[in-house]
Order: C-alpha cells, then sequence, then structure tokens
C-alpha cells in the first residue's frame, strides 16, 4: 500500500506562486509513477503534470512553462512548483501513484490523496 499526503495549497493572487507537496509512506524509488491532477469546475479529474520511473515527464498544454514537477527520494516527497498562477488554476490538486515494487513483485494498483485546494483570485 501507498500513502499520500498533500500539503501547500492556498490562496494566491494571479501570478503568484505556490508548491505543493506529496509525501508517500514508501520510498518513492518503489514507486512506479507518480503526479498530480486536478479537479476544478470540470466534474473530471485532469492530468497536470507526471514522472515515470525512467525519468519521463509530462505536463498538461495548459501549465507547460509555468509548472515544474519534481522529487526529493530522501524525503520520499513529489514536489509540484507552480508559478504565474491564474484564476483557472484553481482546483483541488490530487497526488498521485501509480504500480510499487515490493520483495520483488510489482503491484499495478494506483493511489490518490485527500487532495489540495489551490484557489487564485484575480
Amino acid at each position: 500500500q501507498v500513502q499520500l499526503v498533500e500539503s501547500g495549497g492556498g490562496l494566491v493572487q494571479a501570478g503568484g506562486s505556490l508548491r505543493l507537496s506529496c509525501t508517500a509512506s514508501r520510498s518513492i524509488d518503489s514507486i512506479n509513477a507518480m503526479g498530480w491532477y486536478r479537479r476544478g469546475t470540470a466534474k473530471q479529474r485532469e492530468l497536470v503534470a507526471h514522472y515515470t520511473a525512467g525519468g519521463a515527464t509530462s505536463y498538461a498544454d495548459s501549465v507547460k512553462g509555468r509548472f515544474a514537477i519534481s522529487r526529493d527520494n530522501a524525503k520520499n516527497t513529489v514536489i509540484l512548483q507552480m508559478n504565474s498562477l491564474k484564476p483557472e488554476d484553481t482546483a483541488i490538486y490530487y497526488c498521485h501513484a501509480m504500480g510499487f515494487y515490493s520483495g520483488g513483485y510489482f503491484f499495478n494498483t494506483e493511489f490518490w490523496g485527500h487532495g489540495t485546494q489551490v484557489t487564485v483570485s484575480s
């Protein structure tokens, strides 16, 4: 199992920055892929940023050049640095993990954090 705890959300003015953190209950080296999704006014969650164990990263077109995903292996934490925030970035941001290795086995299971609210005022 993997528990994910997000932090760092809040209220910021347009053009400002926020840094979201997601701390996992196990080494993130053992996790196949991690990333951030968000749910704003739309009903479905959308991918914001994502990386795989191989090091590949991907971003939603709407955040490219403004957001950056990184990892701190020592703290088992994945970070989403959000700059030049816009009101349309307002959403609940969820940390996501997909698949993990344990005891020589791979478990193809996905996990979600509870989410953290980001509100960008105009």
